[in-house]
């Protein structure tokens, strides 16, 4: 017999990218900050929430599906087995999140009502404080 790990994995954290977050944070434009790193979900969930406040929800959309699938790619390297928390309180998880909460909003104001409830439930198994996102 064997003992599972009851309090279930361990919580991923996806490395530092400092040069793309001191970019971002200085006030570089979103845009350019993910034509030099294409693979910092930050970058693109800056992007999509733009757009989505600008009422273009079809790029918010698509940026946001970018983002996610670019934090996906680093999930899975970072060792995430497709279940298991994404804390919001790590600062690199938070372009993810953040990708994955433009993502919901814009599916749901598509009519993809599939995709914002999957997207939806996975913000909240992945941080439940991430799940505030999706007020705003």
């Amino acid at each position: 017999m064997t003992s599972a790990n009851l309090l279930g994995p361990d919580p991923t954290r996806l490395p530092e990218r400092a040069a793309a977050q001191a970019a971002l944070d200085a006030g570089t434009d979103p845009a350019e900050v993910a034509a030099e790193h294409p693979d910092f979900s930050e970058a693109w969930a800056a992007l999509g929430e733009n757009a989505l406040a600008d009422g273009q929800v079809v790029a918010a959309y698509a940026y946001a599906r970018t983002g996610y699938h670019r934090g996906l790619d680093q999930l899975r390297r970072a060792g995430w087995k497709g279940h298991g928390p994404v804390p919001w309180d790590h600062r690199p998880n938070q372009g993810f999140l953040r990708a994955l909460a433009v993502l919901a909003k814009a599916a749901e104001r598509i009519g993809e009502t599939e995709e914002y409830e999957r997207c939806s439930t996975f913000l909240t198994d992945s941080d439940p404080a991430a799940a505030h996102l999706l007020e705003k």
